[in-house]
């Protein structure tokens, strides 16, 4: 597979990281996630504009000051993360991730999509924070508190009902 990254300077980049074998890990130990970020945000220059944990992904808008950064910045996360969650890795891990002396906590690769306008951003933003509801973790987007949603609405960008009654199906089409 020849796979090749888009770097625009000045960009914002949508990541989702998945664990390995969709493991539900990573609520239960949100706050060596959350450690993950500020360890990584302490050695590199990016904004986190939204981001949503659920138990097995998360989702993550950032816009780093040097766009070249951001595959180092998510395999900082996933290193800081892995290094300190502890025995969490399945009881079976493939090969090819034993012979790279990884614990399999995380897929290797992640998916990026960069956004090219503000339609887009905004269309991104949406996805994410409603995402807890699209995969029936919680009935309401405010229910969710692994989000960035409760800070929008803090500086209101959201109202506490916005996800409830709103044509979703545009976000069922979300390129990511």
């Amino acid at each position: 597979m020849n796979y090749r990254r888009v770097f625009i300077p000045n960009s914002v980049v949508h990541i989702v990281v998945a664990t390995y074998n969709r493991r539900p890990i990573l609520i239960t130990n949100i706050n060596i996630l959350r450690q993950a970020f500020k360890e990584v945000l302490a050695h590199y220059d990016f904004e986190i504009i939204a981001v949503c944990v659920l138990p097995d992904h998360f989702h993550l808008l950032i816009r780093p000051d040097n766009i070249g950064d951001y595959p180092t910045i998510i395999k900082a996360v996933k290193y800081n993360f892995s290094k300190n969650v502890g025995l969490v890795s399945p009881t079976y891990v493939s090969a090819g991730y034993t012979n790279k002396r990884e614990k399999g906590v995380f897929q290797r690769r992640f998916f990026e999509h960069t956004l090219m306008n503000e339609q887009e951003f905004e269309n991104h933003v949406n996805y994410i924070h409603y995402n807890p509801v699209k995969h029936g973790l919680v009935e309401s987007v405010i229910d969710w508190q692994y989000s960035t949603f409760g800070k929008y609405l803090k500086d209101g960008l959201y109202d506490a009902d916005w996800g409830r009654d709103i044509e979703i199906d545009y976000l069922n089409k979300v390129d990511i």
